[in-house]
C-alpha cells in the first residue's frame, strides 16, 4: 500500500511520513500532493496570528480541545493543528515548542500537531505550510487551525489561505497603533482579545474598535465584506470565552457559504498558490537554460554601474531566449 492509500485510510503514520516528504519537497512528496489533490477542498482552514505574548498557542489548544468535546448533541470535529515556529537565523533549527504547549491534546485520535520550522519564510508563514494544509484537508479533517509564527505586522500571508483569520491582541503589548499601521487588522475576520482578565484590558477592546472606525470610515465599524467583525474576549489559559469564539468562527463560515465568499476565498488561494509555483518552477527553467557565466557577467555590470536591474534582466532574457524582441527603452548594455 502506498503512502496515498494508507493516508486516505486513515493511518496516522503514513500521515506524518507524507508530510515529512511535503515539507522536504521531495519527488515523493510533490508525487503525494499530485494523487490527494482530488480529495481537497473540504475542510474549513482557520488561521490564528497576533504578536507574541498574545497567547496563540493557549487559545489554539483550547479551541481545538472544545471541538473535541462539544455539547451534548453536537457532533466532535476532526481537528488538525498546523503551528509555524520561527527557525534560529544561524542553525536553521526551531525549537517546535507548540507540541509542548498543547499535551492535553495528545492521545486524542481525532486530533492530529504537525510543528513546522518557517525556515526563513517571511509573512508568518512556512514556504510548505499551504502544502501541509493540503494534506491534511485529503486526510479529513473537518477543521484545520492554523498557528503563525507571532512576528506580528509582517503576517498578513494567512489571509491568502485561510478561509478565518482571528487576530489575536493581549492587554498591555504597547503595539495596537502598529498594527492598524501594518494593515494586520485589515485582515481579521475576528479579533479575539485574549488574557482579557489581565489589567488593560478594557482599553485594548476599546483601541481595537477605535481603530476598526478609523479603518472603515462611513459605514459600519465592524462589518467587513458584509460580514461584522466581532471583537470577543477570551482568558484563553482558563477555557473562558471559548464557546464564544468557536460560535464565530462557525457563523463566519455559514455566512461564507451563504455569500459565495467561500468560492471566492478559495479561487484567491489557488491562484496565489499557482502564481507562486509559477514564478519558481520558470525561475528554475531560466538558470537552467542560461549559462552561469552568463548570469555572473550580469551581476558584475551591476556593480559596475553598466546596467541598471531591468536593463539586466531584459539583457538575460533575451541570451535565454534569442528571438525574444527587446522591450522598448531598454538597452543592450
Amino acid at each position: 500500500m502506498s503512502l496515498v492509500e494508507a493516508l486516505l485510510a486513515g493511518e496516522r503514520l503514513a500521515l506524518a511520513r507524507l508530510l515529512s516528504q511535503v515539507e522536504n519537497d521531495t519527488p515523493a512528496g510533490r508525487a503525494g500532493l499530485d494523487a490527494l489533490y482530488a480529495h481537497t477542498g473540504r475542510a474549513h482552514l482557520v488561521g490564528i496570528t497576533g504578536s507574541p505574548g498574545t497567547g496563540k498557542s493557549s487559545l489554539v489548544n483550547q479551541l481545538a480541545l472544545a471541538l473535541r468535546r462539544p455539547p451534548e448533541g453536537t457532533p466532535p470535529l476532526r481537528v488538525a493543528i498546523v503551528a509555524v515556529d520561527p527557525s534560529s537565523p544561524f542553525s536553521g533549527g526551531a525549537l517546535l515548542g507548540d507540541r509542548v504547549r498543547m499535551r492535553d491534546l495528545s492521545g486524542d485520535p481525532g486530533v492530529f500537531i504537525r510543528s513546522m520550522a518557517s525556515r526563513g519564510a517571511l509573512g508568518g508563514l512556512a514556504r510548505a505550510t499551504a502544502a501541509a494544509v493540503q494534506v491534511l484537508d485529503a486526510a479529513g479533517f473537518d477543521m484545520i487551525l492554523i498557528e503563525t509564527v507571532g512576528a506580528g505586522q509582517s503576517e498578513v500571508d494567512i489571509a491568502r489561505l485561510a478561509h478565518t483569520t482571528l487576530v489575536v491582541e493581549a492587554p498591555g503589548l504597547g503595539d495596537d497603533i502598529q498594527a492598524i499601521k501594518a494593515g494586520i487588522l485589515e485582515i481579521a475576520d475576528i479579533l479575539v482579545v485574549n488574557k482579557a482578565d489581565l489589567p488593560g484590558a478594557d482599553n485594548t477592546e476599546r483601541a481595537l474598535r477605535m481603530m476598526l472606525e478609523l479603518a472603515n470610515p462611513g459605514r459600519d465599524p465592524h462589518e467587513h465584506q458584509g460580514w461584522r467583525v466581532p471583537v470577543l474576549r477570551t482568558v484563553a489559559a482558563q477555557a473562558q470565552g471559548i464557546p464564544e469564539v468557536i460560535a464565530a468562527v462557525q457563523q463566519h463560515a455559514q455566512h461564507l457559504r451563504s455569500s459565495g465568499e467561500w468560492h471566492s476565498r478559495d479561487r484567491a488561494r489557488l491562484t496565489h498558490e499557482l502564481e507562486d509555483r509559477l514564478r519558481s518552477t520558470l525561475a528554475e527553467e531560466f538558470h537552467r537554460r542560461l549559462p552561469a557565466a552568463d548570469y555572473e557577467a550580469a551581476v558584475e555590470a551591476l556593480l559596475q554601474r553598466q546596467l541598471s536591474p531591468s536593463q539586466a534582466v531584459e539583457k538575460l532574457l533575451r541570451q535565454a531566449d534569442p528571438a525574444r524582441s527587446p522591450q522598448s527603452g531598454s538597452s543592450n548594455g
